[in-house]
This record gives C-alpha cells, sequence and structure tokens, in this order.
C-alpha cells in the first residue's frame, strides 16, 4: 500500500523536472556537451582529438567523425586490458555484452556516471505513467521482468554481462520485495529452463505488472495457457500494465491482447547498451520522449545521406518531423559520435518526441528499392487490420534475387498464430500497401522488375527454433525484421514446412 501512495508525489517531482529540462531542448544539449567535452579532455580519446581546443560543435564536427563500433573497437580494447582514462575517465564500471552482427561480440563500456540513467529513466516511465493516469495499485504487487541472466563475468577486473542482467543489481530496494521471478530463476542461462521455472513462481501469484520484448512474453503467456487453459486475465486478474521495448509492438499486439482477455495499459521504452534514449510518456501522445538531459549529446544524419562520404550531421534543434534519421550520440560513458545503427523519425517537436523507424543497416535494396523496418511493419499493420482473423507470432522479409521460377520477388516468411481466411488477398492487400509506401518498389513492380510478394508461412515456433539453433534464444535477443541477405531466410525455412502459401 505505501508504495502505491508515495508513489504520486514521487512522480509529480520527476515530472516537473522532466519538463523543466524538456522545455529547454536546445539549452540542455548545449549543457549536456559543454560537460561531456570539459570531463574527457584528459582522456586518450580527448587528446587524440584535441577537446582542449573544442569550444564549439562545429569545432567538434571538424575533430570527431562519425563511428560505428568497429571504428571505436581500438580504444575499447585498450580500456578491456585495463587502461584507465581511455575514452571516459577512469575505468567503466561495467561492460554491457552484446551481439553484433558484423563485430560479433561486442563490449560497450557504462560509467559510473552513466549507470544511473540506465536505472532511474526505467522508474522515470513508470511515474510519468502514474503521474498521467493515477493508477499507482499495481507497485503494490508483484512485478515480472522477463529479462537476462543477472551473473555476471568480469574482464580485468570490470564487470560484464548483458545490459537486463547489469540493470537487475541495481532494481531500487523498494521494488525488490515483490520483484518477480527470483534471482536463482533469472540466472539460469538455458531459456526454456528459465521460462518453465519462472512460470512455477509467478502462476500463483498476484502480478501486476509484466516487463519483457512482446515475442518472449508471448511465449510466456503461450506455456501459462497451455498449463492453464486459461486467459492471462483469469490467471492474474490485476494484471494491468505491460512494459515493453526492442521491436515494433503493433504485429504482436493482436495476439497478445487476445491472449490475456482485455485490453490493458502499455508503457513503451527504448533502452540500449549504448544508453537509455526514450520513452513513452502519455498514453494519449503518438512516441515517445527523447532524453535529452541524460548524459548523451546527439546528432542526427538523414538516413538517405549517412553513406556519403560527408553527410549532415544535425542537432536537436535543425531536426525536422517526419524524416527518417540515423541516431549518433556521445555520452558519458566514452562513446563518441557514436553511431549506434537505429533510424528514429520525430512525431513532435512540443517535446521532442520519436519513433524508432528501423536499423540503418537492416534494409532490401537488391535492386535499388531500399525498403526499411518501418515500411513492411506499418504494411503489416495495415494488412492485418483489413484481416481482422490474423494473429502472427513472428515475421521476417527478404529478397528472391534467383527464384525456380518466375520473377525475382521478396519472399515474407511469417509465422501466423492464425491464418488469413484468405491468402492470396492477404499478400495482395500486403503488396499494395508496400507499393504505397515505397515508391521504387512500387516501380519495379510495375515495371515487371519484380513480381508481387510472396509468403511462405512457417509454423509458429519456427522462429523460436531458429533462435535456439543460434543460442539467442530469450532475453534481449531478437530476429531483424529484414535482411538484403538471404541468410537467415534460407535457415529458417530449415524450420518450416518448405511450402509456399501464395
Amino acid at each position: 500500500m505505501f508504495r502505491s501512495i508515495l508513489s504520486k508525489p514521487f512522480a509529480s517531482w520527476v515530472v516537473a523536472r522532466r519538463n523543466a529540462w524538456a522545455n529547454k531542448p536546445a539549452e540542455t544539449q548545449k549543457k549536456v556537451f559543454q560537460y561531456l567535452i570539459k570531463n574527457a579532455k584528459e582522456t586518450m580519446f580527448g587528446k587524440d582529438h584535441d577537446f582542449q581546443n573544442i569550444r564549439t560543435y562545429q569545432d567538434f564536427q571538424e575533430r570527431v567523425p562519425v563511428r560505428d563500433y568497429e571504428d571505436l573497437k581500438t580504444y575499447i580494447e585498450w580500456v578491456i586490458e585495463g587502461w584507465r582514462d581511455v575514452l571516459w575517465k577512469g575505468k567503466p564500471i561495467y561492460f554491457a555484452k552484446t551481439s553484433g552482427t558484423t563485430s560479433g561480440t561486442k563490449y560497450i563500456p557504462i560509467s559510473k556516471e552513466s549507470i544511473p540513467y540506465h536505472i532511474n529513466s526505467a522508474r522515470d516511465a513508470l511515474l510519468s505513467y502514474i503521474h498521467e493516469t493515477g493508477n499507482s495499485q499495481f507497485l503494490d504487487k508483484k512485478l515480472i521482468f522477463l529479462s537476462g541472466s543477472p551473473v555476471l563475468d568480469t574482464k580485468n577486473g570490470i564487470l560484464t554481462g548483458r545490459l537486463s542482467g547489469i540493470v537487475n543489481h541495481h532494481v531500487p530496494a523498494y521494488l525488490r520485495s515483490n520483484q518477480m521471478p527470483s534471482y536463482a530463476t533469472n540466472c539460469i542461462e538455458d531459456w526454456e529452463d528459465k521460462l518453465e521455472k519462472i512460470i512455477d513462481e509467478t502462476l500463483t501469484q498476484d502480478m501486476s505488472l509484466i516487463s519483457g520484448i512482446p515475442p518472449w512474453v508471448q511465449m510466456y503467456f503461450d506455456r501459462i495457457q497451455a498449463r492453464t487453459g486459461m486467459p492471462i486475465k483469469e490467471v492474474f486478474p490485476n494484471f494491468s500494465v505491460f512494459v515493453y521495448g526492442g521491436v515494433n509492438f503493433e504485429p504482436y499486439r493482436a495476439k497478445l491482447f487476445e491472449s490475456i482477455g482485455k485490453p490493458i495499459d502499455s508503457i513503451e521504452t527504448y533502452p540500449a547498451s549504448e544508453g537509455f534514449f526514450a520513452y513513452q510518456d502519455s498514453q494519449h501522445a503518438q512516441g515517445l520522449l527523447l532524453l535529452l538531459n541524460n548524459g548523451m549529446f546527439y546528432e542526427f544524419i538523414p538516413a538517405d545521406e549517412y553513406f556519403k562520404e560527408k553527410p549532415r550531421r544535425l542537432t536537436i534543434e535543425e531536426v525536422e518531423l517526419g524524416v527518417n534519421y540515423a541516431l549518433v550520440l556521445s555520452s558519458n560513458a566514452g562513446l563518441w559520435a557514436y553511431s549506434i545503427g537505429d533510424t528514429i523519425k520525430f512525431v513532435s517537436k512540443n517535446p521532442y518526441r520519436i519513433i524508432v523507424s528501423g536499423r540503418i543497416k537492416h534494409f532490401i535494396s537488391a535492386f535499388g528499392e531500399h525498403v526499411i523496418g518501418e515500411e513492411v511493419e506499418k504494411a503489416m499493420k495495415y494488412a492485418m487490420e483489413q484481416h481482422k482473423e490474423v494473429e502472427i507470432n513472428e515475421f521476417t522479409v527478404a529478397p528472391q534475387v534467383t527464384p525456380t521460377e518466375g520473377l525475382p520477388h521478396h519472399e515474407w516468411l511469417i509465422a501466423f498464430a492464425k491464418l488469413p481466411n484468405d491468402m492470396e488477398k492477404f499478400a495482395a492487400d500486403l503488396d499494395r500497401k508496400m507499393c504505397e509506401l515505397n515508391s521504387y518498389y512500387n516501380d519495379l513492380i510495375a515495371g515487371n522488375i519484380l513480381r508481387t510478394l510472396k509468403i511462405t508461412s512457417l509454423p509458429q515456433d519456427a522462429f523460436i527454433n531458429y533462435m535456439k539453433s543460434k543460442g539467442k534464444l530469450g532475453g534481449q535477443n531478437k530476429v531483424p525484421r529484414l535482411s538484403n541477405t538471404r541468410e537467415i531466410a534460407d535457415e529458417l525455412v530449415k524450420f518450416g514446412w518448405n511450402d509456399t502459401e501464395n
């Protein structure tokens, strides 16, 4: 009871502080920029890039090129070897371990200055929700966080593990007594064994909040329903808040809410190993509030310029609504003009709210069409709205450049939970929407360079089995929404029936 009561004045205080910086975006970012440069002047990176003489953002642009992990890897390896004052003063207190598609395992530094933002931003997302809705009762019941293992390794004295596991060590004391699953269960590495144990522990509890990536939460729900034969609302009658991040919720929404059996409030967050970038600050406004006061200075590169030799690098006051930008950041963990690989769009400037539109390197352009993740997800949402019986577990898209017969095409590999009544009509609606969203794709269809898309229907567990085969089942792992190669597609069909539905 005390948690729900005390949370409301605390929420009012947090929202007032948030509004103070959100109402001064340019000034806030300028202060962050100056803080970062001042505190990194004496680091190896700062000396290599003449931070001593950086006075303006233009000075910074001239001295510090945009980098990805591979470009920054030499500095990070020095940090891993135990050197001090390399990218940020002192040593990081953690390395967040992630799986890179091109870099193998990546080690992202987290400093004592940056860790509070990872923790407090998740807290503030919940408090913003409480402040807006008045719903705080969920804090007095059980809260479950489906996350990676909190077991940490060390590299030269620096604790190393998955971000969600690191964050687990910093859950506020006032929430620990109602946090689930237990620490011992959270430490289980095998996702399926862990999931069964989580169900054992939570099935009889009064769960009110569930947090996790939608496909893994859906798997949790499916296993509960298989055991009980009941919708989630009967198993957890007080379940009222779903917190998620990492993927677009829309493709999973219909099936997830059908499993629950009632509509509930949801809160979207945008955390990453590099920083906590944004969260949904309102149940009524589109997009996520970009956190301009989180120890990170942001730059935005128009996505269609990203691969040019000298793309424009814009600050917060220069962005436009509706434009696809690659997100670049410099942080108090020692990342400098670092491209995280995500693309975002601004949907509001007062305050600055964003949507995550995809990955800068996740696209299909086998024929010059440059289809991006946002487009395939919008097309899927449209097709599902036209065919309300349809539910999906997961999907991905790949080009088929050399089909055994007919013209090249885009192949949509879909694990349906409920099939369309008319698969051909579903595919036609999907394709028509793609033509509306991407003029290049439309021209290729109209010019008979490509045929209309083909759907390959996969078993419901195809994506789960694929992820299991890669050792990436559960936690924060997810299948890319689309790819310019057939590497994932060809692997996936091994877990299917290998039949084409249209």
